[in-house]
This record gives C-alpha cells, sequence and structure tokens, in this order.
C-alpha cells in the first residue's frame, strides 16, 4: 500500500502550482500529490505536466472537462487515491493560504497518534487567521460556531479546508452521497466522519489568505453552507430513527 498523498484541486492557479508543488515536495515526509484541475483556461494543468517529467513518480494530474465544484474535485481524487491504495489521503488548497510545512503535523497526527482525521484548525487556539479582512474572520468564526452548535462536533474549525484522511473513513462514507459542492462540502465529510465515531482531532495551524491568483469564494457557496447544515442535521436525525425502527 502506498503512503501519503496530497490532493491539490486547481482552476486558474498557473501563479501558484510550480511553487505549491516543490513546496511540498521540499517537506522531510514523503508525499506524493495529485492535481485535479477542472480544465484551467490559464493553462495551470500544462505546467503540472512538464513537472511531471521532473516527477515522474510523484506528481499525477486528474484532468476534468469543466469546473463543477471543490467537492466534486476532491471526491474525484479521493476514488483515484483510494484505487491507487493510497494509506493517508490529503486535502490541500494551491495557493499557501494553507502551509505545506503543517502537512508533517496533520501526517504525525493520523499515522503515529492514532486519529482518523487531522483537521489543520485555524480556530482551535484563538484566531489564527492571517490577512483576512475583519468581516471575512467573522464570517468563517461564526460560521463555524453555528455549525458546531447544529451537528453537535466538538469541532473548532468545522468549515477547514486542510485535513489529512485515513483511507478507511474514506471508505466507509459513500463518497457518491456526498450532496455538497461548496464550502458545505467541508463540513458535510467531518459531518459524516463524526457519525460514524471516527477519532477527528485538530491540529493548531495559521491560516494565511492567497496573495497570487483570485479567491473562488462566493455568496452561493456560503449560503449553501449556512442552510444546508439544518438539512444535513434533519436527515441525520430522520435515518437514526429509521433505523432505530
Amino acid at each position: 500500500m502506498k503512503e501519503a498523498i496530497v490532493i491539490i484541486p486547481t482552476y486558474n492557479e498557473i501563479e501558484n502550482i510550480e511553487l505549491i508543488i516543490r513546496a511540498v515536495f521540499s517537506q522531510n515526509d514523503v508525499f506524493h500529490i495529485l492535481v485535479v484541475d477542472d480544465n484551467s483556461p490559464d493553462l495551470t494543468a500544462l505546467k503540472v505536466k512538464e513537472l511531471q517529467s521532473e516527477f515522474p513518480e510523484r506528481l499525477f494530474i486528474l484532468n476534468r472537462k469543466k469546473k463543477t465544484g471543490l467537492g466534486t474535485a476532491y471526491i474525484d481524487g479521493f476514488n483515484w487515491s483510494l484505487e491507487k491504495e493510497y494509506s493517508y489521503i490529503f486535502e490541500m488548497d494551491a495557493d499557501f493560504s494553507h502551509n505545506p510545512n503543517d502537512l508533517e503535523k496533520l501526517y504525525n497526527a493520523c499515522k503515529n497518534n492514532g486519529a482518523d482525521v487531522a483537521i489543520g484548525s485555524r480556530y482551535v487556539q484563538g484566531v489564527n487567521v492571517v490577512n483576512w479582512p475583519m468581516s471575512r474572520v467573522l464570517l468563517s468564526y461564526f460560521a463555524s460556531k453555528y455549525v458546531r452548535l447544529i451537528t453537535g462536533m466538538k469541532i473548532h474549525d468545522t468549515t477547514a479546508g486542510f485535513v489529512c484522511y485515513n483511507n478507511k473513513v474514506l471508505q466507509s462514507i459513500n463518497l457518491e452521497n456526498i450532496e455538497f459542492v461548496g464550502y458545505a462540502f467541508q463540513i458535510e465529510m467531518k459531518f459524516k466522519a463524526y457519525l460514524k465515531k471516527f477519532k477527528i482531532v485538530e491540529v493548531p495551524v495559521i491560516f494565511t489568505d492567497r496573495t497570487r491568483g483570485k479567491s473562488k469564494m462566493s455568496g452561493s457557496i456560503i449560503s449553501e453552507a449556512i442552510f444546508g447544515v439544518v438539512k444535513m442535521k434533519l436527515k441525520s436525525i430522520f435515518n437514526k430513527k429509521q433505523h432505530a425502527a
């Protein structure tokens, strides 16, 4: 079985992609990378293919025909990684908001300290966010508080997108039944793992907003998270009652 792979979804990340790939490969632990590219007009995928000649055994790319949401990109990446039998599967952004140096912390939490899911958490020790406007910090912080209240999960950063999964977690979740494709995807994945009683830990990290490229955040993505959480929780209660009956 192969050890660890970092899934990096991309859409127009030509300014970041080579830098982030080299940063991941510079870590002490050996990580492989799967770039899931949504047919970026800026030719992000072409740059990845050029780099594959330098890293033929560690760098892979999954080309998708169009942009259909972060959640579907990760699910495609999860399925690819499970087929290749990786033991630990990571989610990470391409824009350096997630520090590649923190990969080893998440990896250690799962491999050596028994976590099934390790979350790179912005809020487990105060608020560790750099370069965000206060309005966005407050939105993200209180969104996580809201999700924690509705779902009952004892997680401070429920919307975090920097995560390491033991492959048994992803194997146990029916990925085809994941409903959300945007911001709420991260919440739903954690909630599914929580319902299955996997050990979830939060590892404190510092989140730094992108300095190159354009953010993909939108109002529709945020509203999906706000209203989707209630629907998700109600469905879990209904399903529990059905099984009990």
